[in-house]
């Protein structure tokens, strides 16, 4: 056959190899979720027996996303204003091709303003189901090592003396603690916790000293007690006192309410140690993974965290684990009522599960 008679029997004949895939509409599907605590939950900023997180699901070519966000009321966010945005745009979504997740998850940020906990469900999904299609883990669509997943913290709320060494005891399994103080209870706190373990601590004030004399006596006095660093020890907003408090302190002091997304790295960087990074404040794996790279970059400390939520919010940000020096991801732990099993905790460490996407399963 000449070349000619080849190309017109190519052209007529129906193409296989290589082709690109037809593929199904997309079905998107909103819940939320009551997640019940083990204990009730307490912080400077709250109390709570219970949380609504916000899930969703992308189903498109027989494969099932699910991702998950934990709105945070301080920034005006709830699981029903989660559904109700990304609701108002559901005929984009589905419209959209989940393989373009980046420019999906652009526009999405474009047209929806906030709500970063329901771009984080979005974003988690998405790459669930790109993972499962592609037949491998998320941490390797990442390119990350599987093996390479730092040690988790359990935290320990607010309570009684009593009840906390209750806590402390039921965590025996976890080497290192995450203890919540600044209520101006942390001698009667840590009293408890001493009383229990001579595990490593670290802890997180969540802004609850008022001053910056007070933060330094309260962090000297959690170091002299075994604390390896501390989280967020003022308000947000006051940055400046900072450097005045790391001169007078010898733990690394941690951003939390204070670098919530990309553009609040740069901004902290010179005022704190390290960042805590959490993909449901940031909105989603991909932004969280931009967090995490620009720390770096600045020469912070890197922890990862997250809110009260299930396996699925949890399991996402143990995807990027790898990446960081210290993980809190323990939310799933905290509540008795987890619809899936992902990351597993042993000894301590973190262990991502080797099915594609998040590698979640359905608890019955």
């Amino acid at each position: 056959m000449h070349r000619r008679s080849f190309l017109a029997a190519a052209s007529a004949a129906p193409w296989t190899l290589n082709a690109a895939p037809v593929s199904s509409a997309s079905k998107i599907e909103f819940d939320i979720k009551r997640l019940n605590l083990r204990h009730t939950w307490t912080t400077v900023m709250s109390s709570s027996a219970f949380r609504d997180t916000f899930f969703l699901k992308w189903t498109q070519d027989g494969i099932t996303g699910v991702g998950e966000g934990a709105p945070i009321v301080r920034y005006k966010e709830s699981a029903v204003t989660a559904k109700n945005a990304l609701s108002a745009i559901l005929p984009y979504l589905e419209s959209s091709d989940p393989w373009h997740f980046r420019t999906l998850l652009s526009e999405v940020s474009r047209r929806v303003e906030g709500e970063y906990a329901a771009k984080a469900a979005l974003d988690i999904a998405l790459l669930d189901w790109a993972g499962q299609k592609l037949g491998i883990p998320v941490y390797k669509l990442l390119g990350l090592d599987p093996k390479a997943t730092p040690v988790t913290t359990f935290s320990i709320g607010i309570d009684d003396p009593a009840t906390t060494r209750r806590k402390v005891e039921e965590a025996a399994a976890f080497p290192v603690l995450k203890i919540k103080v600044g209520l101006g209870k942390d001698e009667a706190t840590i009293e408890a916790v001493r009383a229990v373990t001579n595990k490593p601590l670290r802890t997180d004030a969540n802004e609850g000293y008022k001053t910056k004399e007070e933060a330094v006596e309260r962090i000297n006095f959690l170091e002299r007690h075994g604390v390896e660093f501390i989280e967020q020890p003022l308000d947000a907003s006051n940055l400046e006192d900072m450097n005045w408090i790391r001169k007078r302190v010898h733990m690394p002091v941690f951003a939390d309410e204070a670098c919530l997304h990309l553009n609040d790295v740069a901004k902290v960087a010179q005022h704190f140690d390290g960042i805590n990074v959490k993909v449901d404040k940031a909105g989603g794996l991909l932004a969280a993974l931009r967090m995490i790279e620009l720390a770096r970059s600045l020469g912070l400390q890197v922890m990862i965290g997250c809110m009260v939520s299930s396996s699925v919010a949890v399991t996402g940000a143990a995807h990027l684990s790898p990446l960081v020096d210290y993980a809190d991801l323990d939310g799933n732990l905290l509540i008795k009522n987890d619809p899936y099993e992902g990351v597993l905790v042993e000894h301590g460490k973190l262990v991502l599960p080797d099915r594609p996407g998040l590698g979640l399963k359905g608890v019955a």
